[in-house]
């Protein structure tokens, strides 16, 4: 924004003078020109009330401060009167008739934005004093600026005047503002390293001066320009306030931060001219990393170097000064480079098995760099030891050309081509196991003959035993020779864990695995009792030693208290946690048999056995004797008449019951009957038990056994005359994890028989009633066949009735 300061009006009469002197036309009697009568807001200085000829003088507003507006001289005639003349910027004069006022507007200037103007406003009036700053500490070259209205000169005959800043530093003079006022912003020559040299050299820089920075051979600045800036947010150092700057990786200008000094450097270093370097430059700073590499088909001795300072000399060609050059190793470690740095022939990593391991480990390898082969436990690679070889592939331009490959060295110790791909070969091979009991067999066969030799199998517990299924240690070694055969491992523990160990000299493991013996029956569990407030039977659990206990199997034979007149038997399938199981309840006198035995998938152990007496009182009680009554014996006929009743004490049973027939009175062939699967009549075995007739029984009826008839597939057979019989009457109930038998025994015999109220019955007499028989001698002992000579019934007789 301009400001209009002052406003001359001058009314001219203009006419340009060529010489420098006042006019002269005529001969002078009394040169002089009167103070002329214009504004009276002009000031003349010298101040009089009239003035010689050429006589100058300066024209300014009647102020305190003034800046001069004008230069005026006198020209004046003798005879003729006088004229004024004013100077123009370029020194020329001019005829002039004005009239002047200090009066008019001077613009905003339009200087540096930072300056900052005290009034801000659009215009100010001639004469008019600015107060000038800056932010900051930053102070402007003029603290104070007056505008005024000034003669320019005269275009196409017409006075041309403009606006003229004046201004002054503290309370000094007025002088005019040449250049645009600025906020003054200088560096002072920054305190960094000695070394360091800065062209131009000067104590003090002003804003925007860029300098160059150099530094003594064998090192470098950390940049090349800097730049003095002012940068308002930047902490300035130094009396002046300006801020030191250099361009950043994007080319801008941005604030010095760290301290600056001389960087040790290196130079180029001297190589291999097949050697690529990354990056490529002449000279490098202090710990900058280079990257090497080479063509195709060859590796650099190092694929990393870094400057670590110095001057590099030139005395050995192709080598590097160890003061200068640092190598990495493949370990990341840096050493110094001792030889030359150059390109050598190389094999890259061949593609073999994956599961071969290297040492060193690398992707590329130098010429006859030997490498070591290994492979995980248990195999063998097909060489030990390779290394990197080149040979003539063919001939172009009379020149060889080479190719990589890879040599073995073999048994001996000589080095081979290596034609096909190496591999991790299982050096022992298992066969097949043969498992029992109490020993484990393992076929096997050795693929490297070399790798054998010396090997040793093993066999040993895997782990420790429980407790409760202490096993004896077995170490079984055995020297294997030859390509294959059995190694054998007996005397074991069933259902015990065994590692099989195959080794070689020193401790190379070839094969170790870890197997299980097969199960086998477990023991009988060593104690069973009956909780006789309870009625519960009760048993030692069984550990695991011989086989995984699946459950116990329980068997429970019930006799009923009239001699056996009755039989129950029940087979439960129990789980491994189960160890006790209620007796079923039968009355007063009731004689159990108890079998319990473990289970495994082997199958059923040794069965622990006990024989209980039921002196108790229970509801669930058998019929009695006469409900058992067997009459109408007709040997000749081979008959007999059964009086049946329901069995009521199984419950959850049918009602479908089962009438079989044995030849015998033995207690333990009866019982096996009755718990068995007995087939229908068959006359080439008729000793064998078999079902006579499957009855729905719903109440008692008499039933004659013997009759000869044939339903549902079963035939009633006639009875022979001379044979010990007897009919169980059996109702069974089965699920997955029970089997209960109840069956009512009929014992009798065609042509033994007692007689008794006029029936025949199988059952003993009562001593007591033995004299009241007709017959003394035919009182058979149900279960147990007639009672023998010397029994108080009497003796054993035969009788045939026809």
């Amino acid at each position: 924004m301009a400001l209009r300061l002052l406003a001359l009006t001058f009314f001219l009469g203009i006419q340009t003078q060529e010489d420098t002197g006042p006019k002269a036309q005529g001969a002078p009697w009394e040169a002089v020109c009167p103070k002329p009568q214009w504004d009276s807001s002009l000031r003349f200085v010298p101040e009089k009330t009239s003035y010689d000829n050429g006589e100058e003088l300066t024209l300014s507003c009647l102020t305190e401060d003034y800046p001069p507006l004008a230069v005026i001289r006198c020209v004046a005639w003798i005879f003729w009167g006088h004229d004024w003349e004013v100077k123009d910027k370029w020194g020329r004069w001019h005829s002039i008739e004005m009239y002047q006022a200090c009066t008019g507007t001077c613009q905003k200037p339009q200087w540096d934005r930072r300056v900052v103007l005290v009034p801000r406003k659009g215009s100010y009036t001639p004469n008019e004093e600015l107060r000038l700053s800056c932010p900051g500490v930053v102070k402007p070259f003029f603290i104070s600026a007056k505008c005024v209205r000034e003669f320019q000169g005269v275009t196409s005959g017409q006075p041309v005047y403009g606006d003229s800043w004046w201004g002054r530093r503290d309370r000094g003079a007025w002088t005019r503002i040449e250049e645009p006022v600025a906020c003054v912003v200088k560096c002072s020559r920054p305190q960094w390293d000695a070394d360091i040299r800065l062209a131009p050299e000067r104590k003090v820089y002003n804003e925007g001066e860029e300098v160059t920075l150099s530094c003594p051979e064998g090192f470098q600045p950390p940049f090349q320009q800097a730049k003095c800036a002012w940068i308002p947010q930047a902490v300035a150092t130094g009396e002046h306030k300006g801020t030191w700057t250099q361009k950043n990786e994007l080319g801008q200008w941005v604030p010095i931060q760290s301290p600056t000094k001389c960087i040790r450097t290196c130079q180029k270093p001297w190589r291999d001219p097949r050697l690529r370097l990354a990056p490529e430059q002449e000279v490098y700073k202090e710990n900058a990393e280079v990257t090497l590499s080479c063509p195709e088909g060859f590796k650099p001795s190092f694929t990393h170097i870094r400057c670590a300072g110095g001057v590099q000399t030139a005395e050995h060609s192709g080598f590097v000064d160890r003061t200068t050059w640092l190598g990495r190793k493949s370990t990341g470690v840096w050493i110094h480079i001792e030889g030359p740095v150059q390109c050598l022939e190389t094999c890259r990593k061949p593609s073999w098995d994956p599961r071969l391991r290297l040492a060193p480990e690398q992707e590329e390898y130098k010429e006859n760099k030997e490498v070591t082969l290994s492979c995980p436990e248990g195999f063998e690679p097909s060489f030990t030891h390779i290394k990197c070889s080149r040979e003539v592939q063919s001939i172009s331009t009379a020149k060889p050309v080479y190719r990589e490959v890879w040599k073995g060295k073999g048994s001996g110790g000589a080095w081979t081509r290596i034609r096909s791909m190496v591999q991790c070969v299982e050096v022992f091979v298992p066969g097949t196991w043969e498992v029992s009991t109490t020993s484990i067999k393992l076929n096997w066969t050795c693929s490297l003959p070399d790798a054998c030799q010396r090997m040793q199998a093993t066999c040993r517990l895997a782990g420790p035993s429980s407790p409760s299924c202490e096993a004896e240690e077995v170490t079984a070694q055995v020297m294997l020779h030859g390509q294959n055969g059995t190694f054998t491992c007996d005397h074991l523990q069933p259902f015990t864990d065994y590692s099989v160990t195959i080794t070689v000299p020193p401790s190379t493991i070839l094969f170790k695995w870890v197997i299980r013996t097969k199960e086998t029956v477990p023991e009988k569990p060593e104690r069973l009792w009956l909780d006789a407030s309870t009625g519960t039977l009760q048993w030692q659990a069984l550990p695991s030693c011989k086989g995984e206990i699946l459950g116990f199997q329980l068997n429970v034979t019930a006799w009923g208290p009239q001699d056996g007149g009755f039989l129950q038997v029940e087979r439960l399938r129990l789980s491994s946690s189960v160890t006790e199981h209620p007796l079923p309840a039968h009355g007063p006198g009731t004689r159990y048999t108890v079998a319990v035995r473990g289970l495994t998938a082997a199958g059923a152990g040794a069965a622990l056995l006990g024989t209980f007496q039921s002196n108790g009182s229970d509801t669930a009680a058998p019929p009695d004797a006469s409900s058992r009554l067997v009459r109408d014996i007709s040997p000749s006929q081979g008959t007999a008449v059964l009086r049946l009743r329901p069995i009521p004490w199984v419950p959850g049973a049918a009602s479908e019951h089962q009438l079989l027939v044995a030849a015998t009175h033995n207690s333990t062939a009866l019982e096996d009957a009755c718990t068995g699967e007995p087939q229908p009549f068959n006359a080439s075995h008729p000793p064998d038990a078999y079902v006579a007739a499957v009855l729905n029984l719903s109440a008692q009826t008499d039933f004659v056994l013997g009759d000869g008839t044939r339903e549902h597939g079963f035939h009633n057979a006639p009875l022979r005359p001379g044979w010990d019989y007897t009919a169980l009457l059996r109702l069974e109930r089965r699920s997955q994890q029970e089997e209960t038998f109840a069956c009512v025994c009929y014992s009798f015999s065609m042509g033994k028989w007692a007689l008794w109220r006029g029936w025949l019955t199988p059952c003993p007499v009562p001593e007591a009633l033995c004299h009241v028989l007709p017959f003394p001698s035919l009182a058979p002992c149900c279960g147990q066949g007639l009672v023998s000579a010397g029994a108080p019934c009497g003796a054993q007789d035969t009788f045939l009735f026809s």
